[in-house]
């Protein structure tokens, strides 16, 4: 097993906004967290990254308990975020936000070579490469917010509703790439609004409600689930 999130709690000031939460990704898999606004998806990701501090509960990472270990420890270990709203260096380049994502790393041939990987998923990217990233359109800056967590090498990717914002042939577009990043060995964990995509695109997915869990299983599965369709796919 890849990831063990173990009755995670966390709370803003009196507010609990994750109630001992359990969930587990397994390598390979594409996992995704489906709730409304409020149920506690993004909150789940910033506390496995340890972003913000937990209450309770335990985050285990490839057999290791990462559970108070700092953000950037936890990113050199290979379980890297894509936040939500992108988070881009505006006011850098393409190219120079790419070779941020590779911060951590040393080994100069294996850049260059991940380089050419994130150019071949986004070739839009490798054609605005002196652009100032801050201009891209809002698809583009998620390809490059996409793209720079690759140039970490991630074993387990963290997505942050990716969708957001954008429109529906580039929501399309993005989710197809989420799949090519699988396919090519990285393990996904999703947050996602746009459940409908989402379920299209995971192996096994958890619906969160107020942060608790309030049911998982197989994506196809939940797909067909009256009470989920009502719920998080109009009907």
């Amino acid at each position: 097993m890849m990831l063990q999130v173990q009755n995670l709690e966390v709370s803003y000031g009196a507010i609990k906004a994750l109630r001992g939460i359990s969930f587990e990704v397994n390598q390979g898999e594409i996992i995704t967290l489906i709730g409304s606004n409020g149920a506690g998806k993004t909150t789940t990701l910033h506390s496995i990254s340890n972003i913000i501090k937990k209450v309770g509960g335990s985050v285990i990472f490839e057999g290791e308990d990462i559970s108070s270990m700092s953000p950037d420890a936890i990113v050199r270990k290979g379980l890297i975020q894509v936040p939500e709203g992108r988070r881009i260096f505006a006011n850098l380049s393409v190219r120079d936000n790419l070779e941020m994502g590779a911060f951590t790393r040393k080994d100069k041939a294996g850049i260059k070579e991940d380089l050419e990987m994130v150019y071949e998923m986004f070739p839009r990217l490798k054609e605005r490469l002196r652009q100032v990233a801050g201009t891209l359109s809002g698809g583009e800056q998620q390809m490059l917010a996409m793209g720079r967590a690759l140039m970490s090498k991630p074993r387990l990717l963290l997505l942050d509703e990716p969708s957001m914002g954008l429109a529906p042939i580039l929501v399309d577009e993005i989710f197809s790439i989420i799949q090519k990043i699988n396919q090519a060995g990285t393990t996904v964990l999703l947050v996602e609004q746009n459940a409908y995509k989402a379920l299209s695109i995971a192996n096994r997915a958890y619906i969160l409600e107020t942060g608790l869990v309030t049911k998982s299983g197989n994506a196809d599965m939940l797909a067909k689930d009256n009470a989920v369709k009502a719920a998080y796919l109009g009907g």
